[in-house]
């Protein structure tokens, strides 16, 4: 089913998803500030980090605790808020929600219901992460964290062949064994940029090849919110992974052949019912 909505240039009814401060309170906009002032009800990650910023921008809404541990239990409620005629606005401790944060479940539990959702434009670390790292952000993939166990070396494994440049968040402590894992991967001499407190003072970026991060991050202990942009294959390293693959597919099918019990020596089935 069609879903069409359009917006209206004022205020009603409908989750707002508003981006906040991803370091600097000068990042909020005018337009948020608003929004969060006039909701009935302001869903958040974390209401004593969000309690601080309302309190700077002498925001006075009702906050409620919207995050990941609770989110499954909550959705259907706040969706029944929103068909009652209520307006809520749903933040994060920083960025945009949904990015790497909760916020999906929500936004896709309200659109299936036909309730607007209308997200703000605003900050995120990502962005300016991106494009701050001198390597190509007219086309990239956005990955978030990484799994820290499970399907982490198969998820890596897969972007090996990916040409365009790659997102990552990571937390500092386990920063350095990611830029090595990457380095056994991807090569130590892929570039890459390391971005970490974006939009604070002490904003710093780094680049180089991997080696040279490694080298940087060996001496010098990594400290706050970390982005990760790491350079995409090159043609070659594209060709070279599909060709390992494709010839992983003939062997597969080759070892199957091979034991496919019905095949006998000659080629002819065994199976008399044939």
């Amino acid at each position: 089913m069609l879903l069409l909505i359009s917006f209206s240039p004022y205020f009603c009814t409908m989750l707002y998803i508003v981006p906040t401060p991803v370091g600097n309170m000068e990042d909020m906009t005018m337009r948020a500030i608003r929004v969060l002032k006039e909701a009935e009800l302001i869903l958040a990650e974390d209401t004593r980090t969000s309690g601080v910023l309302l309190q700077h921008f002498d925001i006075h809404t009702p906050l409620l605790s919207h995050h990941k541990y609770n989110e499954h239990e909550t959705v259907e409620q706040m969706v029944q808020r929103l068909k009652g005629g209520q307006t809520i606005a749903l933040i994060s401790d920083a960025g945009t929600p949904g990015i790497s944060d909760p916020g999906f479940l929500l936004s896709r539990e309200c659109a299936r219901a036909g309730i607007e959702v209308q997200t703000l434009p605003g900050a995120t670390a990502f962005v300016p992460a991106l494009v701050s790292s001198g390597l190509p952000c007219d086309k990239f993939v956005f990955e978030g964290f990484l799994p820290q166990k499970k399907g982490r070396q198969t998820r890596l494994e897969f972007l090996k062949g990916e040409g365009r440049s790659i997102v990552f968040y990571e937390s500092p402590r386990r920063l350095l064994k990611t830029l090595e894992q990457f380095a056994e991967i991807f090569g130590a001499e892929r570039h890459v940029s390391v971005a970490r407190e974006i939009s604070k003072l002490h904003e710093e970026h780094i680049r180089g090849t991997l080696s040279e991060v490694i080298e940087h991050f060996t001496k010098t202990e990594p400290l706050g919110e970390i982005v990760i942009i790491l350079e995409g294959a090159s043609e070659t390293d594209i060709t070279v992974k599909a060709e390992i693959t494709n010839n992983k597919k003939q062997n597969r099918n080759k070892e199957q052949e091979n034991f496919n019990p019905l095949i006998m020596g000659n080629g002819k089935s065994k199976n008399k019912y044939k």
